[in-house]
């Protein structure tokens, strides 16, 4: 069994191991800074909790515009490697910021760029990947990059709270070693990466022309809709951490189980994305739906921290059942020149669906109770549940 495992990890393209390890060196830098971005705002620049909102609500929402325009532009030029450099490097250049603002506004106006960045990154490197990796073994490439990227967004914040406890809460200091692996990844990705080379027949036409807006045909819209729907039935993982603090854990140690998921999801991303290769989609899909009801289920139960651990595992496998599963599914449903506009309004759409769930879910914490949320989460995923089994009978 390990030789076979060995022997499908030989066969994903060295491009792929590159941008997954680009990823992990970005989240590690980007996380070092996120997870002690709040506090520094409130106890270092005397910002206020709706000041820290504005700020993430501006950022957030950029990146979800950005993503659009640059998986389109992309298309257009036939080019893929550039534009993910660029997006790199401005969140990498945008971290010295942070060590150095003596305001609010500087956060901002760093916090602006880097997730412009993010936005500008996102769908070329997504297209880049399906790119580059023959269709029979996409499950498993998208699988290993999304474990790459988790390893950095758990090695981010650990590493961020151990040289806090060094350097005696010194946030300037380990602001300015998160600038480090920023770079690495710029430089990884320049010098690590040989994009194919663009087709000779290839003329720049306009990706969101009504004709191939067209070619984008009902099977890639589906999969959008089941992206936003998805989604939808799992709001923010703030909320995971919001249910641990109820439980007592201690507060240093409530970011912990942020960790805890990005393990869990690290470890499960690429054996699904590679069983996604081999297995239905369909059924992998109402698989990672059921583990998410479960997940909802046993948060809602209770808020002792083993029953928050075990519902945070849980997330985190749902995690690596669907989301390398739905990148696959876009690949293999958009044209090959249209893949980074495909990707671009695929993650507007689950963005926006994102919003949409944790309003709600927010609302439903404040007004009813966290119990109350998780129960209406696993409601909204049977429904969706129902309707993916609907479907499929129907098409049988």
């Amino acid at each position: 069994m390990k030789k076979i495992a060995n022997d499908a990890l030989s066969q994903i393209p060295r491009g792929v191991w590159v941008l997954g390890f680009v990823s992990l060196l970005m989240d590690v830098s980007s996380e070092m800074i996120h997870s002690l971005l709040p506090l520094f705002m409130v106890t270092v620049l005397g910002a206020s909790a709706l000041t820290v909102g504005v700020i993430e609500g501006i950022a957030e929402s950029t990146a979800l515009l950005v993503k659009i325009f640059s998986g389109v532009l992309s298309d257009y030029l036939g080019k893929r490697k550039g534009l993910a450099l660029f997006g790199y490097a401005l969140g990498a250049f945008t971290k010295p910021v942070f060590a150095l603002a003596s305001g609010v506004g500087m956060v901002l106006a760093a916090r602006f760029l880097d997730r412009v960045g993010k936005g500008v990154r996102g769908a070329p490197r997504d297209a880049l990947v399906a790119d580059i990796t023959p269709p029979e073994i996409r499950g498993a490439a998208f699988g290993l990059r999304q474990s790459l990227d988790t390893v950095g967004a758990f090695l981010g914040p650990l590493l961020g709270v151990g040289l806090m406890l060094l350097w005696a809460n010194d946030f300037r200091a380990v602001f300015w070693v998160a600038v480090i692996p920023g770079l690495l990844a710029v430089a990884l990705l320049l010098f690590g990466i040989q994009e194919p080379e663009k087709p000779e027949s290839h003329t720049p036409t306009n990706p969101i022309s009504r004709a191939n807006l067209q070619r984008l045909g009902a099977a890639y819209w589906w999969v959008v809709g089941i992206g936003a729907v998805f989604t939808l039935a799992r709001f923010s993982e703030a909320f995971l951490v919001l249910r641990a603090a109820q439980g007592g854990i201690s507060v240093a140690l409530v970011p912990l189980v942020m960790v805890a998921m990005s393990l869990v999801y690290a470890a499960t991303a690429y054996p699904f994305g590679k069983l996604s290769d081999s297995m239905s989609h369909a059924k992998m899909l109402m698989i990672g739906l059921l583990v998410l009801i479960a997940a909802d289920l046993v948060l809602a139960t209770d808020d002792h921290w083993t029953t928050v651990l075990l519902g945070v595992a849980l997330w985190g496998v749902h995690m690596g059942i669907t989301q390398g599963l739905l990148a696959r599914m876009v690949a293999d449903t958009a044209p090959a020149d249209l893949r980074g506009t495909a990707y671009g309004f695929f993650n507007l759409m689950s963005g926006l669906a994102m919003l949409v769930a944790s309003v709600t879910a927010g609302l439903l914490w404040d007004r009813l109770g966290a119990s109350f949320t998780f129960y209406a989460g696993a409601v909204f995923c049977v429904v969706t549940l129902l309707g993916l089994l609907m479907r499929y009978a129907h098409l049988k």
